[in-house]
Parts: C-alpha cells; sequence; structure tokens
C-alpha cells in the first residue's frame, strides 16, 4: 500500500455519523521527515482525520496506513509508533514536570533502563531544567506545550500528530515550539499538525487544506500562494471599509472582496478592471486610493478556496 518513503498515506478514507459525513473520501500521504500543516475552518474535518490516522476511530471507507501499520486492522501497533498531542492540554496539572514524564514513560513503554536519560533530554527541550520539581500547574502556556510534546515523544515515535498544539499561546513561545518541531523533522520525524495560525502554516514543508470533510488543496507554502484563483487581487484603502465592502461585492467585475487590517483585498476578474474600483467608490460617497495589484497570501488563498461551491471534483 505505501512506498518505503511514505510514513503516512490514505486512499478514499472517509468517516460517516450517522447520516453527516466528516471526512470524506480523503487522499493524503505524507514522506518521512516532513512537515505537513492540516488547515481548515471549525468542523472541517481535520481533528477527525488525525484521530481516524492514529487509530482511535475506525474508517466507515477507504484505508489507510501510518508508519507501515493499517489504521483500520492494526490500530493498537499504530500507536505504539506514534506521539499524539490534542488540542486540549493532556498532562495532569497537580504532578510535578518529573511525575508527568515518568508516569507518560510508563505509559509509552519506555525501558527502564532508558527513562531518566529521556526525561532529562524531555525537560531540557521544553527548557525546563532546574524547575524539574514544580507543579505543572504552574507552569506558563508555552512551558506546558513544549513538556507536553516532550511527553509525546519519549518513546521516539518515528510520527506525530499534533492537533492545534499552540491553541492559546502567546506568539514567542508558539515559535520556539516550532523550532522544537523542526528539529523533530531533522532527526525523520514525519509530523502532520493543524493549527488555525496561518504564519504557523508557513512553516510547513507542504499545507492540505481540508473543508467539509474534503481536501481542497495540498502543496507548498509557495506553491498556494501562486495558485490561480481565478481572477486579480488587488489591495485597496478606504476611508469607510464596512461601506466599501459591501459596494464592492455587488459590482459585476468583482469576484470577491475581504477585510484584512485595514485593508480590502478585492479579487477582480481581469486587471484592467481595477482603474474602475476608485470611481465606483466614490458613487457610493466613499473615497479610496489607488488600488495596488498584491501577490495573494495564504490567508487569501484559504478565504478563496473554502469560499467556492463545492463540486464532485473538489477533492481530485
Amino acid at each position: 500500500m505505501t512506498s518505503s518513503n511514505q510514513a503516512v498515506v490514505a486512499e478514499g478514507l472517509t468517516k460517516k455519523f450517522g447520516a453527516f459525513t466528516a471526512v470524506d473520501r480523503l487522499d493524503l500521504s505524507i514522506a518521512t521527515g516532513e512537515i505537513v500543516g492540516f488547515i481548515g475552518p471549525n468542523g472541517a474535518g481535520k481533528s477527525t482525520t488525525i484521530r481516524l490516522l492514529c487509530g482511535l476511530l475506525r474508517p466507515t471507507a477507504g484505508r489507510a496506513s501510518v508508519a507501515g501499520f493499517d489504521v483500520a486492522r492494526e490500530p493498537e501497533a499504530v500507536r505504539a509508533h506514534i506521539g499524539y498531542m490534542s488540542q486540549k492540554f493532556s498532562l495532569y496539572p497537580d504532578l510535578t514536570v518529573r511525575e508527568n514524564l515518568r508516569f507518560f514513560g510508563g505509559l509509552y513503554r519506555v525501558p527502564r533502563g532508558d527513562i531518566e536519560a529521556r526525561m532529562r533530554l524531555a525537560i531540557t527541550m521544553a527548557g525546563l531544567d532546574g524547575r524539574e520539581n514544580a507543579l505543572v500547574q504552574t507552569l506558563a502556556g508555552g512551558w506546558k506545550q513544549r513538556l507536553a510534546l516532550g511527553c509525546a515523544i519519549l518513546h521516539r515515535p518515528p510520527v506525530l500528530f499534533l492537533d492545534e498544539p499552540t491553541s492559546g499561546v502567546e506568539p514567542e513561545a508558539r515559535r520556539r515550539f516550532w523550532d522544537l518541531i523542526h528539529q523533530l523533522a531533522s532527526d525523520g520525524v514525519t509530523i502532520l499538525v493543524s493549527t488555525h495560525y496561518m504564519d504557523e502554516a508557513e512553516y510547513c514543508n507542504r499545507i492540505a487544506l481540508i473543508d467539509a470533510g474534503r481536501l481542497v488543496a495540498i502543496g507548498s507554502p509557495g506553491e498556494l500562494r501562486r495558485r490561480e484563483l481565478g481572477g486579480v487581487l488587488y489591495e485597496l484603502d478606504c476611508s469607510t471599509l464596512g461601506a466599501a465592502l459591501t459596494a464592492l461585492r455587488q459590482a459585476p467585475s468583482v469576484i470577491d472582496a475581504a477585510i484584512f487590517g485595514d485593508k480590502l483585498h478585492v479579487l477582480l476578474r481581469q486587471a484592467d478592471e481595477a482603474a474602475d474600483l476608485q470611481p465606483l467608490l466614490a458613487r457610493q460617497g466613499i473615497a479610496a486610493g489607488p488600488p495596488h495589484r498584491i501577490v495573494p497570501s495564504l490567508e487569501d488563498v484559504f478565504v478563496q478556496l473554502v469560499s467556492r461551491p463545492r463540486t464532485a471534483e473538489a477533492n481530485a
């Protein structure tokens, strides 16, 4: 089913809960040592897909393998060869740093002769030297997340699944967390990480965008930014963003418009239609600066792809 350099492979992976389809015929392959970012709207199917690949849920249809093991037939073997970090903080707040590490070391059946060395490595990785005996509930969010990552890799799994691991963590701590992820990948660990942060997605080798359970785009950050959006993108500085947004969305030449910070991003069918934007808004009593053509950001790509009408080919 898999080639030797593919650590994760899903083919037609589907999960239904009654009449609701959470994951819909998803195809995905991740190479050994690759970091793939998983992005999509709330309820898109990211967490369900990760739980399927972890062997925590049984697929309704399709198949998948992780680290060479079939997720439906060999879920216990899959779980023995992965690390998993959920979006909810998973450590025990009333235990110390060392006690949490020792507990998870036992849970993952780390050999007794190795546990002290691996605990020391995890403590150093988390930046918690000197705080080994601190209760976890006293740690700042960034330290907790790095400690949780250390616990998830005590058994040295070849594949790591991270489900929104930095949610609610301050930007500087998030960046340090990603430094650790890249260190793991350089050692050959394969990582699938879901995130809501577009700046984090830039750190990934590839990004997989899922919407309504279907994979709608996959590629490197650069490839996705260069992806054809069906038009040309302009940035516009307006005096009244809300009124300008309403007026532009009613214009025949405008495919879509959205607020980005203190400016508007306007997707046009043709470049020569940009000259009509200022006069159009002026007729509504809205002052606007000259439009500037821009390269789409990942957020532009995300907004456009999830707002398009879904077709039968969306998962192709």
